[in-house]
């Protein structure tokens, strides 16, 4: 049986993955550019080699707190349908090799906000890792909407 490949990282406490194939790359700190008016959990805009894409910060979409250095982000670069996405997370981890049928349903107690980010978690020796839906997770209309935050009105 083949084993599926997760690129892993940190937020707060947390340990996710994604699809390797997902990531087009893992950057260390970038410089962000706020969006007035945009959603709280949208972090800002990356020139990325003079591709701007959107930073999606989260921690505040899954509702933990702010992390208290905002400048000490790293970003997982996704691939989409709708060009590159980045992630805002803590720590960058290994890539995993998970065997699919370890993967179980997200548990249905689980806030609707995680859980709508989720395709699954597998739980490994020392830990449970979330795996991301990362058609879910980029889709940052959906994700606010199911966030509850309220838009932020001023730069940050």
């Amino acid at each position: 049986m083949s084993r599926a490949l997760y690129a892993t990282f940190e937020i707060d406490s947390h340990y996710l993955g994604i699809r390797v194939l997902d990531v087009q790359e893992v950057l260390r700190q970038q410089q962000l550019t706020p969006v007035p008016l945009a959603p709280p959990v949208i972090a800002g805009l990356i020139n990325l080699r003079g591709q701007i894409i959107p930073a999606v910060d989260m921690r505040r979409l899954m509702h933990l707190p702010d992390r208290f250095e905002p400048e000490g982000a790293l970003s997982v670069v996704l691939r989409t349908g709708n060009g590159p996405v980045s992630l805002q997370v803590d720590e960058i981890g290994d890539v995993l090799a998970i065997d699919p049928a370890s993967v179980e349903a997200p548990p249905l107690n689980l806030e609707p906000y995680v859980r709508n980010c989720l395709s699954g978690v597998c739980q490994l020796k020392e830990r449970l890792l979330l795996v991301l839906d990362t058609g879910r997770t980029v889709d940052v209309s959906a994700a606010y909407a199911q966030s509850g935050l309220e838009t932020n009105n001023s730069t940050r």
